[in-house]
């Protein structure tokens, strides 16, 4: 091989994918918890808690602590995690089919996922600390080098994790239910400094320390990462009618793992139960580690809808939150600046001037959410990608593709 052809092996691989080879249940899936993501950061945001519960619950707020800790908090981002991993399997995959070698794979999905990571501290550090795209780029970085493109005598251990989580889940359950004590301890829930501070320079002061803290803590999802590529090494939500039965039962089961584990720490967030410091702090780890099932079981009802919906021509709905999910990235930055403007003190500060934070929170992030639906559908119509994806595909290819 002469050294004309060595430069030139970088241009072997291919740019991102096309949209005539998308497929429905991922986008679905990503623009629709876009729904779930911005009323959890949202109610965050305007409570400057994590998560984000009224602490003193009063009327219909009680019954929407419940709704948020059932369904929401903890239920969400693991799904993101899962569709991480699914991408990242659909990303090498293309790449090779197209004709790239595994060491030029690897480079790209490296170079993705090093400049996810600058777009995570850029995030984090401006924006909000509760980023999820640092931790991301830097599992993305270890899952390529250490587990991507080992062969499926390795990669059939990932689910297994399911497995000991369900135990370690039931596990937890015991404990709760043999600790339990009565008492009057306050909801858990960890400070926001950086939605307090009082100016936005002082903000970023506290996310400089806050962000590391939160990226840290994600980490360990790589775990739940591994699960989202094994599932796209079986084209789970590309070929849906494939895997009917095991789509219907995961659905169920890990909807019904994350609801009866979640249950204990609902009841005590909407002040229907009271209970002991040592409880309250076993309820949070208990509903905490089941919200894994949430998205597990999450991400096979999307893939049960997507079988359903394929079958006949797509609605404007259907084609809406599909655009987004193909946008989720800047769907998911629009988010953080809306809540900075809306939430933080040395902006509009609503959280201030309402009578309940919470639910102005979630009529705020509903609207948020229905603007990002509507742009990105223009953005459809057009052929427009979204700023952010534009940029990061700019970025890892190295030119307009």
């Amino acid at each position: 091989m002469t050294a004309q052809a060595t430069l030139a092996e970088p241009r072997i691989s291919r740019g991102p994918v096309r949209p005539t080879e998308r497929a429905l249940a991922p986008d679905l899936a990503r623009g629709a918890m876009l729904l779930f993501i911005a009323l959890a950061n949202a109610a965050g945001y305007f409570l400057a808690s994590a998560p984000g519960v009224e602490t003193d619950p009063r009327g219909f707020e009680r019954f929407y602590n419940f709704f948020m800790v059932e369904f929401i908090h903890a239920r969400a981002f693991p799904l993101f995690a899962i569709m991480f991993g699914y991408g990242l399997v659909q990303l090498a995959r293309r790449q090779a089919q197209a004709g790239a070698t595994p060491g030029q794979v690897r480079r790209v999905l490296l170079r993705r996922n090093a400049w996810l990571f600058v777009f995570g501290i850029a995030h984090g550090v401006l924006l909000y600390s509760g980023d999820f795209l640092g931790a991301y780029g830097l599992i993305g970085i270890a899952f390529t080098l250490l587990l991507l493109q080992r062969t499926d005598k390795v990669h059939r251990f990932a689910p297994w994790y399911i497995a000991v989580g369900g135990l370690y889940t039931l596990v937890l359950a015991g404990l709760v239910a043999a600790g339990f004590q009565a008492g009057n301890a306050t909801i858990p829930v960890s400070p926001f400094p950086s939605v307090d501070a009082g100016g936005y320079l002082a903000s970023v002061g506290e996310r400089l320390a806050e962000w590391p803290m939160h990226t840290a803590t994600v980490l360990p999802m790589i775990l739940m990462v591994w699960v989202g590529a094994w599932a796209g090494r079986r084209r789970f939500l590309e070929e849906p009618e494939r895997h009917l039965p095991l789509l219907r039962w995961t659905a169920v089961g890990g909807l019904a793992v994350a609801v009866g584990a979640g249950m204990p720490m609902a009841l005590l967030s909407g002040g229907f139960i009271h209970v002991a410091d040592d409880t309250a702090a076993a309820m949070k780890m208990l509903y905490e580690t089941s919200g894994f099932f949430g998205g597990v079981g999450y991400a096979a009802i999307f893939g049960l809808l997507a079988h359903v919906l394929t079958r006949k021509p797509a609605g404007l709905v259907v084609t809406a939150v599909s655009a987004l999910g193909q946008r989720s990235l800047s769907g998911y930055l629009f988010q953080s600046v809306a809540w900075l403007v809306l939430a933080t003190p040395f902006f509009l500060g609503l959280d201030d001037r309402v009578g309940s934070p919470l639910l102005v929170s979630q009529v705020c992030a509903a609207a948020v959410w229905a603007l990002t639906v509507w742009a990105a559908y223009l953005a459809h119509r057009r052929g427009y990608r979204g700023p952010a994806e534009t940029l990061l595909r700019r970025l890892t290819y190295g030119r307009k593709r």
